[in-house]
């Protein structure tokens, strides 16, 4: 299965979300992972005639490759490790410290950018609809689910597009739904199963707020 782009993906999520709560959302929100989520999100908030808001998670990555994803960190600085890949790689707490600090600043830096454009949402007791344009590891996903978590939602329904179909089973114990497209098997990146998965800019995500969310 190949998307055309995240905002058919979009629209296909969109679809599955409205067929099985059927008008039972309790008051939705749609937070989405910056920056591919937020065009993923996009038809769903305004499908669903949600507020869009954003989650600010980070992936550490590895050293001889930093697409693989050995850790993440929260805006509040919580870092979450896979201690299998640190140790199996040799990974010394002193990297994982510093790439923490790196991408906590990155984080900031994009806060600053998108804080005007989003919702002020109390999260206790709504449905949230996490969004992302899929998953690899999963470590980003697992720490904005955590972060949200906190807030304590109705219900954290996680909607992505495509992840491999062993992750499947991780993330249906983390959150209380979990609405996904397609799980193949042969698993590389993302990006493999869409045909434009350009890189979303820090603008595309300012008008994708403006748009749903308004001025």
């Amino acid at each position: 299965m190949i998307f055309k782009n995240r905002e058919e993906a979009g629209l296909l999520l969109a679809k599955k979300i409205l067929e099985r709560y059927d008008g039972s959302l309790v008051n939705p929100v749609v937070i989405a992972i910056p920056r591919g989520g937020v065009e993923v999100a996009k038809p769903i908030a305004k499908i669903l005639n949600a507020p869009l808001s954003l989650i600010f998670v980070r992936k550490i990555g590895a050293p001889f490759n930093k697409e693989f994803a050995i850790g993440s960190i929260t805006d509040k600085g919580n870092v979450l490790v896979n201690q299998f890949a640190v140790e199996k790689l040799g990974i010394t707490d002193d990297y994982i410290y510093s790439e923490a600090s790196k991408e906590l600043q990155v984080i900031e830096e994009r806060k600053k950018k998108y804080m005007n454009y989003l919702p002020d949402i109390d999260l206790e007791g709504r449905d949230v609809i996490l969004v992302d344009d899929g998953i690899a590891t999963g470590l980003t996903t697992k720490a904005a689910v955590l972060a949200i978590r906190e807030a304590n939602p109705n219900r954290i329904i996680l909607a992505v597009p495509v992840m491999p179909l062993d992750k499947v089973s991780e993330f249906e114990e983390i959150v209380d739904d979990l609405i996904v497209l397609y799980t193949p098997i042969d698993f590389q990146a993302v990006g493999q199963f869409y045909e434009d998965f350009h890189q979303v800019s820090d603008e595309e995500v300012i008008n994708i707020l403006r748009e749903v969310n308004g001025p």
